[in-house]
Formats: C-alpha cells, structure tokens, sequence
C-alpha cells in the first residue's frame, strides 16, 4: 500500500503536507486513507468515486469504502449543494482542523516543556507539583520571554525560589516592563539617575580649595 503513495508523488506534482504524513497514524488514518486524502487535497472538490477509482488503480468499493471509513472518524464530509444540478463535493474542513489542532497543541506543550526544563536546570533540582501550578499562574499574566527573565534575573543575584521570582514579576509589572528591551531602557534611566544624583551631591567647593 505505501508503495501508491511513492506512485502517487512521483507520477503527479501532488502537494503532500508534512503534518499529514507525520500525524496521519495519530489520526487513526490507514494508509490507504492517506492516499485518498492526499489525492482528494490536490483535486477538485467535486466527488467522483469513479475517476478516483480510476486515478489511483483502486476498485470503486474500495473507495466508497476508504471514503465512507474517513466519514466516519470525521475527517472529511461529503456536502450537497443546489446549483442547478444537485451536486456532491468533498469537504475537508474536519481534517485541517484537527490538523490545526495538533500544531497548537504541540506548540504549547513546547512552550511549557521549555520553561519548566529552564526552572529545573536553573534551580538544580526538580520542580514541585505547586512549583509547576505557579508558573502555570504566571504564564495567564505575563508571557514566557519576561519569566524567563525574571528567573536569569533571580539566578544572577543568587536567589533561587519562585517568591522572589514573583516579586520581580510584580515590580516589573508595575513599570510596564513586557521585554528584554524594557529591562535595558529600564537599567540605563537607573544609571542616568545615580549619576545624576552623585553629581548634585558631590562638593566641588571643598575639591577646588584642597
């Protein structure tokens, strides 16, 4: 069966999504479904058993049945529509979105794999069940570029808890601090101000007389 597949692409300039041929079996799709699915996203919407049958070698209760078995599991649709002959078309809305649905959910788990693997390896030591339901509590208010933020901030000063942690969060929140950039504007008005400060205090009357 796979080796249609290989047909398929070789003889046709056939567009094959990379999330399909790497989530399909995820999907619960077979392999012959597969070839139908990708035939059907590089055809017309227009629902022909007879020249898919034909297209792709498959005997036509074959494709009523791969086509019927994709129903099924809802990742496709045969709709209707009046114009003016009653005409059959292929919808494949449901599989784009579980489709869609895959991408987001894995980048999410990313995401969150990512900024956790950060606490650990920062902290040296593995995250508690309530450590994990407060980061998860900060990433509803601030994003994850600012935690990951205030954690190297913490890390540089020597602290490594997530009070402390927060109350960077806190005050950077307070500031209007979204960003790295924020941060350095941030640290360069703290400076110009000491500088400043250091300036109006300093004796010059004292230094010219000595």
């Amino acid at each position: 069966m796979l080796g249609k597949v290989i047909d398929l692409i070789k003889n046709e300039s056939f567009l094959v999504p990379n999330i399909l041929l790497k989530n399909y079996r995820n999907l619960n799709i077979t392999e012959a479904e597969l070839i139908i699915l990708i035939y059907l996203i590089n055809t017309d919407i227009s629902f022909n058993p007879k020249k898919i049958a034909k297209d792709l070698n498959f005997k036509l209760n074959e494709i009523m049945e791969l086509i019927n078995s994709l129903i099924e599991k809802e990742i496709l649709k045969i709709d209707i529509v009046n114009k003016k002959v009653r005409e059959e078309i292929i919808n494949l809305d449901e599989l784009y979105k579980k489709l869609a649905f895959i991408v987001v959910n894995d980048d999410i788990k990313n995401v969150s794999k990512n900024i956790f693997d950060n606490f650990e390896q920062e902290f040296g030591r593995t995250l508690s069940p309530m450590d994990f339901e407060i980061i998860s509590e900060w990433q509803k208010d601030y994003n994850d570029e600012l935690i990951l933020l205030a954690l190297k901030e913490a890390v540089f000063n020597g602290v490594n808890n997530l009070r402390y942690i927060d109350k960077i969060l806190v005050e950077w929140h307070k500031k209007g601090i979204k960003t790295e950039q924020d941060i350095i504007n941030e640290r360069k008005n703290f400076q110009n101000k000491r500088q400043n400060k250091k300036l109006f205090d300093y004796d010059w009357l004292n230094e010219q007389d000595s």
